[in-house]
C-alpha cells in the first residue's frame, strides 16, 4: 500500500502514525516532492470511484488564483481538473492511500485508514 502525504499536514502525520501503530507495510510518497503524473492521477481516481473535483482542495490560494470553484464539473472538464492537479499538486486532497486490493481512500479520519488497512488482507 503507498500514502500520498504532505508531511505539514496533521491528517497525514495521524494517518501514518496510525499505520504505524498497526503494524502496516506501506510506502510513503511526498506527492508535493514527487509530483503524480496526470495517468497516476486517473488511476488514483479510478480507485477512488471519485472525479478530480472531488479531491481538489478549493480553498488553497492556488485554487482561488486558478478559479477552480467557477469551473464546470462535467466530463468535458476532467482533464482541465486532472491538469490542475498535476501542475498544482498542492490542491490534491491528502492523504490518499492506495490499497493492495486495487482501492483507494482519502484517508482524512482514522476510520478511513482503518477501512484502508481492512482492505490489504482481501
Amino acid at each position: 500500500m503507498e500514502i500520498w502525504i504532505n508531511p505539514a499536514c496533521s491528517k497525514c502525520r495521524s494517518a501514518v502514525s496510525l499505520l504505524d501503530a498497526e503494524g502496516a507495510d506501506y510506502t510513503v510518497r511526498r506527492y508535493l516532492e514527487d509530483v503524480p503524473s496526470p495517468e497516476e492521477i486517473r488511476a488514483v481516481l479510478d480507485r477512488l470511484g471519485l472525479e478530480p473535483w472531488d479531491i481538489t482542495r478549493t480553498q488553497e490560494a492556488e485554487a482561488k488564483e486558478l478559479g477552480v470553484k467557477e469551473w464546470p464539473r462535467d466530463a468535458g472538464s476532467r482533464e482541465r481538473w486532472i491538469a490542475a492537479l498535476a501542475g498544482h499538486p498542492k490542491l490534491i486532497q491528502r492523504p490518499i492511500i492506495t490499497a493492495q486490493d486495487g482501492s483507494a481512500v482519502v484517508a482524512r479520519t482514522d476510520e478511513a485508514v482503518r477501512d484502508a488497512l481492512g482492505r490489504t488482507s482481501c
